[in-house]
């Protein structure tokens, strides 16, 4: 490549490099960031149902925050691999969180 016109040149170059500052100064880091996944213990006592896990765990978790409750006891389902909505008393279920 054969450079006809040095100051076009480095003018283009200085463009290109202000125009990608801007945008990285433009958009933020966390629109980058990824929340790490993790997942807590709920162990079933008497009485629990997916139903009350699910609503206790829309109320205060962030990875379900404004999901269907229905959403959630699909998700806690499949995460657990739960053939039904049955549980057991002593069952372990891992839950997903932030």
């Amino acid at each position: 490549m054969i450079i006809k016109d040095k100051k076009k040149f480095l003018r283009a170059i200085f463009i290109i490099i202000g125009i990608v500052v801007f945008i990285n100064i433009l958009i933020p880091d966390k629109a980058f960031s990824h929340q790490e996944l993790t997942t807590k213990t709920v162990v079933v006592t008497s009485g629990d149902t997916l139903w009350n896990i699910a609503k206790v765990e829309q109320e205060s978790n962030d990875y379900y925050e404004d999901k269907d409750i229905r959403e959630i006891i699909y998700d806690i389902q499949q995460k657990n691999d739960l053939g039904s909505s049955s549980l057991k008393i002593n069952q372990v279920l891992e839950i997903p969180t932030y």
